[in-house]
């Protein structure tokens, strides 16, 4: 249990609610239920529900006033009870209910995968295998090359999403969120959206994203830091431009001689550990995937200034007390570095 901690006072529910009524919807749900929760990720809570013969885990949107578009449960559900067929990598689920007197918000449950998480450092599993960060780097970007090749329809989901205007209203949708969310006024938001709007690429690929695709948001096997076990967080997936996925996968990335704003938004272990370059990343992806990645300054850009707008929608939510999670106190001083960062990438690349 050493990936799980006990459940913070604040985001405790029912037990004794959600254990009825998931008693005889799920194997193993006639037996007594223990709850402890997953305390990585800085949105969505998810939990480990133990019923001794079998585990499974219980994702809900965070506490506080939310986005349904950003925390789509119902959308969650959707996605992995189908995408399982076509993308090993996606945990099934079993149960939605949306009857939030259950546990205070709707919910649903999927299995339980098991490996390691990375983070912010090197886990002890792989400290040992020279090119571990190399292999984790080839394993992700690869599996997110046949993720976008899955065919959606075939599987149920050609109505997830409208893909025409896709990527404007990416833009137009994480500006008006900025507005809302934003605790002070920063210039370099509005000179990255106005620079977005005026560099819109052509809509010309199509398929399933992710939308929140990153280092942080895989599991790895525990013996082999080359081989994926699961791809989580899917309550953004959609149908629009996947290389609006590769963007947002760079702006997650850092290289040691990256400067100190762009290190401190990663979600990797920084320093020179081998990982692939971000130019790396977009050229094995181009080999795999055939698609053609030539604006892929523009998909970085957007990816940073979403970015931006996600750490001020989680700060804003740690101000107003709507969670006491003491790790969001930093988050405000992180908000003006996301958008510089954004900034750097939109302008250079019109250079």
């Amino acid at each position: 249990m050493n990936d799980t901690i006990e459940v913070r006072p604040d985001e405790r529910f029912d037990e004794n609610s959600v254990a009825d009524y998931l008693h005889g919807r799920l194997p193993g749900s006639q037996n007594p239920l223990t709850v402890r929760q997953f305390g990585g990720g800085a949105a969505n809570l998810t939990y480990l529900l133990d019923y001794g013969s079998h585990q499974y885990v219980l994702r809900r949107p965070p506490l506080g006033p939310v986005a349904k578009s950003a925390h789509d449960m119902k959308r969650e559900y959707t996605v992995l009870s189908v995408l399982h067929q076509s993308f090993p990598y996606a945990p099934r689920a079993f149960v939605y209910c949306d009857d939030t007197a259950v546990m205070g918000a709707d919910f649903f449950v999927m299995e339980r995968r098991h490996g390691v998480v990375v983070r912010r450092t090197m886990p002890p599993a792989f400290a040992h295998t020279p090119a571990a960060a190399r292999q984790m780097s080839a394993a992700l970007v690869d599996a997110l090359a046949d993720f976008h090749a899955v065919d959606y329809a075939a599987i149920g989901l050609g109505e997830l999403g409208e893909p025409t205007g896709f990527v404007r209203r990416q833009v137009e949708g994480w500006y008006k969120r900025w507005q809302a969310a934003k605790v002070v006024d920063l210039a370099e938001m509005d000179s990255v959206y106005h620079w977005l709007c005026d560099n819109l690429p052509p809509t010309t690929q199509v398929s399933l994203v992710h939308n929140d695709y990153k280092l942080d948001n895989a599991m790895l096997a525990a013996d082999d830091p080359g081989q994926l076990v699961a791809i989580f967080d899917w309550d953004m997936c959609t149908l629009g431009d996947p290389l609006s996925d590769l963007g947002a996968l760079l702006c997650y990335w850092t290289e040691p001689d990256d400067p100190p704003h762009f290190q401190a938004m990663s979600m990797m272990p920084p320093g020179d550990l081998g990982f692939m370059t971000r130019a790396e990343l977009v050229a094995r992806y181009a080999a795999r995937s055939g698609r053609d990645v030539h604006d892929i300054h523009f998909y970085h850009a957007l990816g940073l200034f979403r970015l931006a707008v996600i750490i001020a929608q989680i700060f804003i939510r740690y101000q107003r007390g709507q969670t006491q999670d003491q790790r969001f106190a930093a988050f405000e001083m992180m908000i003006p570095l996301m958008a510089r960062a954004a900034q750097e990438i939109a302008f250079a690349g019109s250079q």
